[in-house]
């Protein structure tokens, strides 16, 4: 998904830059710090900040739904 802001939840279309939806973990890292996020739809997001500024290295899917089955 494209957005005229920046990058985007390609799952829910929620700007990456903006605040996450709920902290689930941070953790100190000799260069900046690594914090574990959940996104709105449910994707947990991995956010780097270092010398760099802030960027996601890595999302997964969000959960399936309890009416989907998991071979959809």
């Amino acid at each position: 998904m494209t957005s005229t802001t920046g990058p985007v939840c390609p799952h829910c279309g929620w700007p990456d830059g903006a605040e996450p939806f709920q902290v689930v973990s941070c953790h100190t890292t000799a260069v900046g710090s690594t914090v574990w996020t959940r996104c709105g739809c449910g994707s947990l997001q991995v956010r780097v900040t270092d010398a760099c500024g802030t960027r996601i290295v890595s999302r997964s899917r969000p959960p399936l739904s309890e009416s989907s089955p998991a071979w959809q």
